[in-house]
């Protein structure tokens, strides 16, 4: 039998918990990308100059890796709400994606200074929460609930 044609065992109560979140939560940093991207008004009135220069600087290799972070979770999280195995990949590449981005952020470009100690910590805090939903996939995938 293929990879692909093994059969799915019954879905756990949790999936559908991690599942809901985490589109919520992803939802949310693709709103961010979209509204800085598409400079909104609105959106961005609470930058700083000094922040909106960063934003609006970015090279495009790093709004291209940022996107694929962004558009890589939420897809995994409908993916994980499908219970398909491309889930997987997916928040693997978004997670490799926020490495990148905090490499240029905080290496690279003086991410630091404008964003301050506050930005490093959230970042971690967006790094950790991708590497758990990576995890959580993996092991779905392994029990054969994402088929």
């Amino acid at each position: 039998m293929s990879e692909s044609t093994v059969p799915t065992v019954k879905a756990p109560w949790h999936i559908w918990v991690v599942g809901v979140v985490s589109l919520l939560w992803n939802s949310g940093g693709a709103l961010d990308f979209v509204m800085t991207e598409s400079r909104n008004k609105a959106y961005t009135s609470s930058f700083t100059a000094e922040q909106s220069a960063y934003f609006y600087g970015f090279p495009v290799w790093v709004v291209a890796v940022w996107g694929v972070a962004v558009w890589g979770g939420v897809l995994g999280s409908l993916l994980v709400l499908l219970r398909k195995r491309q889930a997987v990949p997916l928040f693997l590449a978004s997670a490799v994606c926020m490495v990148l981005i905090d490499i240029y952020s905080f290496a690279l470009s003086n991410g630091f200074k404008v964003m301050g100690g506050g930005g490093l910590a959230f970042s971690a805090v967006i790094f950790v929460i991708g590497v758990l939903l990576l995890a959580y996939a993996r092991a779905m995938r392994k029990r054969r609930v994402l088929g």
